[in-house]
């Protein structure tokens, strides 16, 4: 927890100084790594690979008409995102959702607009996240989500997670589709993949930070295979449920966890004392 200059402090219940004057707490700002969080976030993805497909072929208004429209409520998002002091479940995976749909049109609009070859877009997305990651550490000597608790690092923390979304998208079409290995089998190959990653950190001892990014990055392209295998038409190698269908039965199960910890508040990070300095 850090502290944000905000005017004269508030009195606790006892009529107390809850805290130092002049200044406000700010918590973090994300939830805590839980199985909910994974499942979450594996839905969003699948719901983000899903609904830009929805919106670029079924409601007509082109890769790029989608583009502004989800880039534009993607900043409303994130205005009420920082504009909050601590994690609120529906804020969060509201921009979260909407990210996920972001970051797959940046990557499909180099591939069909502007013709960057998969390869070529994969690897310009791992430098520039590799960028962003080195800087986030020298600037804040860490790369933990426990302590998004300052504009700076919470402004590290989205540009992230752009990006992994948009990694994960161009690296799981370049395996699926370029690669010709299918929905499926890229699906299982990328959650071996997380298996992997947490065998390596639960029995090896690997760290925690890195492995939590690493599995974030990775479930970015499990999502998308799942989402693509559940909606693509069955001649093409999917079950043919389509995007509209796909869409509605993921949103449907976030929202049903969202509300879920809404009330239950089962992945807030608890809150306890930290050193006092500005933001």
């Amino acid at each position: 927890m850090t502290y944000e200059k905000f005017g004269p402090s508030l009195p606790d219940a006892a009529g107390n100084e809850a805290y130092p004057s002049g200044f406000r707490p700010r918590w973090n700002k994300v939830p805590e790594v839980t199985a909910y969080f994974w499942i979450i976030k594996v839905l969003c993805t699948t719901v983000g690979e899903t609904a830009a497909d929805l919106l670029n072929e079924k409601a007509g208004l082109g890769l790029t008409g989608v583009s502004f429209l989800m880039s534009a409520l993607l900043a409303v998002a994130l205005v009420v995102q920082f504009r909050t002091r601590s994690y609120q479940v529906g804020v969060y995976w509201l921009a979260v959702a909407l990210i996920s749909v972001v970051g797959t049109l940046i990557s499909d609009n180099l591939t069909d607009n502007r013709g960057v070859p998969l390869e070529t877009s994969t690897t310009v997305f791992a430098i520039v996240l590799a960028i962003v990651f080195a800087v986030w550490y020298r600037r804040e000597r860490t790369l933990s989500i426990h302590h998004i608790d300052s504009v700076g690092r919470e402004s590290f923390y989205w540009l992230a997670v752009l990006f992994t979304f948009a990694l994960g998208t161009a690296a799981g079409d370049l395996l699926s589709e370029r690669m010709s290995l299918g929905y499926w089998l890229s699906a299982v190959l990328f959650a071996l993949a997380i298996a992997a990653v947490a065998i390596a950190r639960f029995a090896l001892g690997a760290n925690a930070v890195w492995s939590f990014w690493i599995a974030y990055i990775l479930t970015r392209p499990l999502g998308a295979s799942v989402g693509d295998y559940l909606c693509q038409p069955t001649g093409d190698g999917g079950l043919g449920l389509g995007t509209v269908m796909t869409s509605v039965l993921f949103l449907v199960v976030i929202l049903g966890l969202v509300v879920y910890l809404t009330v239950t508040r089962k992945d807030v990070t608890p809150k306890e004392p930290a050193a006092f300095h500005s933001d």
